[in-house]
């Protein structure tokens, strides 16, 4: 199948936060890659394209999986008794060790790849370990999968196992530019490498200093986290007690947008100065609200955010987040602002189930470019949903099903057809 066709369906997108639109026994355009926009009928120009009727189905902007780290769905769904910090040291740092190991990396990056491919993200922004050789792996496992994704070879030179502790910030850096330059000269169609600081607690102001100038020599976005748990942001404002607040330390070292994009995980605990700072530069949020249940952190004000203007996307943070499920994601999302709303008495409205599908599909999408919806010139990145796989006595209409598949996790059942820019990377039998 070329990248140049139409499917014919229950269309639904969110053009802007709120604005659930949705079209039955409608057609989707998709040339070369690019969506042409969501007809009634075919327009003439097009013809000459082969149509692919998916009956009954839903066709749904593929999702954006802003924040994960793939070294930890080998223990995805267990160690969730302890907070971020005694977390990392018990759970999450003593399998990312393992990945020294290029054959374990080999297979267990294998069985993430192939859970991203079954689920609803077509595309995702992740992290690897310190490891560059094993980092590589995941790249050409992604690449394999179909889905459009950056990666990150994890950079860290203190408050850290030995193991996981890079020898010098010059080290770090020079391990940096290896990774950076091998995942270029791969040639990878759909995999980018991201410039990784795990966070401020793990990267001493001179290893900051070495990924601020790799950014602006390669010209490349950056991931990390921020203001997640206080716990963490305590450490930050012992180990930096120069910076105004915890977004501060990436900003001083050109690592927090204005020239570049960045992505920065939880953001629970942000304050005001903080999200001004994060609205000046651009900074795109990772909302993950299972992790943050998961790990005791709390609840981010996304509302808040919102209202504010600052870029909002979702993330599943598996290992911290115990499913990988965008779907799950989506409704974590609402169902955690609803607790907010009713305990916190801020007034801030929790979210309604159109605003969190946008943070989904074109909020988290953005962070690549013009994406997630079925808007004429986003790249063509479709789910084809069949969520006849969960019978229903009642009739429903077709914003009812798409509710009802999300709140019930149809999307690694009912996915039959998946495409990222206008690739089908994924299509089950008997459809």
């Amino acid at each position: 199948m070329d990248k140049s066709f139409i499917l014919k369906g229950n269309i639904c997108h969110t053009p802007v936060p709120g604005q659930l639109v949705i079209r039955e026994n409608a057609f989707v355009v998709c040339e070369d890659g690019i969506c042409r926009g969501v007809f009634d009928e075919v327009p003439e120009r097009y013809a000459g394209l082969q149509v692919v009727d998916c009956g009954d189905r839903l066709i749904l902007p593929g999702m954006t999986d802003l924040h994960l780290h793939a070294p930890q769905y080998a223990f995805c769904g267990t160690g969730m008794d302890d907070e971020l910090l005694l977390w990392l040291e018990r759970t999450a740092f003593p399998e990312e060790m393992r990945y020294a190991d290029e054959a374990y990396a080999a297979r267990a990056y294998g069985v993430f790849a192939d859970r991203m491919k079954r689920g609803a993200a077509t595309r995702a922004v992740i992290f690897a370990t310190i490891h560059t050789k094993s980092s590589l792996i995941l790249m050409d496992c992604m690449e394999k999968s179909g889905l459009v994704s950056y990666v990150g070879k994890v950079s860290m030179d203190r408050e850290s196992p030995p193991e996981l502790t890079e020898e010098s910030a010059a080290s770090a850096a020079a391990a940096e530019r290896e990774f950076i330059r091998e995942s270029l000269d791969r040639g990878y169609e759909r995999t980018m490498p991201v410039i990784t600081p795990r966070f401020v607690p793990s990267c001493s102001d001179a290893l900051m200093e070495e990924l601020g100038k790799i950014r602006e020599e390669f010209d490349l976005p950056v991931q990390s986290h921020l203001s997640e748990n206080p716990g963490e942001i305590d450490l930050v404002a012992e180990l930096a007690p120069w910076s105004a607040f915890y977004g501060d330390v990436y900003d001083r070292f050109g690592l927090f947008g204005r020239q570049g994009r960045t992505v920065m995980a939880h953001c629970v605990h942000t304050g005001e100065k903080e999200a001004e700072r994060i609205k000046e530069c651009g900074v795109w949020i990772a909302h993950c609200p299972s992790s943050n249940m998961n790990l005791s952190s709390g609840i981010a004000p996304v509302r808040r955010y919102l209202d504010q203007g600052l870029r909002v996307g979702l993330g599943t943070d598996i290992g911290a987040g115990s499913s990988p499920s965008m779907f799950r994601a989506v409704t974590d999302a609402i169902q955690v602002s609803k607790l907010r709303w009713r305990l916190s008495g801020s007034g801030e409205r929790p979210l309604t189930f159109a605003e969190s599908f946008y943070l989904a599909t074109k909020g988290g999408g953005s962070f690549f470019g013009k994406t997630g919806s079925f808007e004429e010139g986003c790249e063509f990145d479709a789910l084809v949903l069949d969520d006849a796989v969960e019978p229903c006595a009642r009739r429903l209409s077709v914003r009812e099903r798409l509710e009802r598949a999300v709140y019930l996790g149809l999307d690694e059942r009912g996915i039959v057809m998946k495409f990222a820019r206008g690739g089908l990377i994924l299509e089950k039998k008997n459809r």
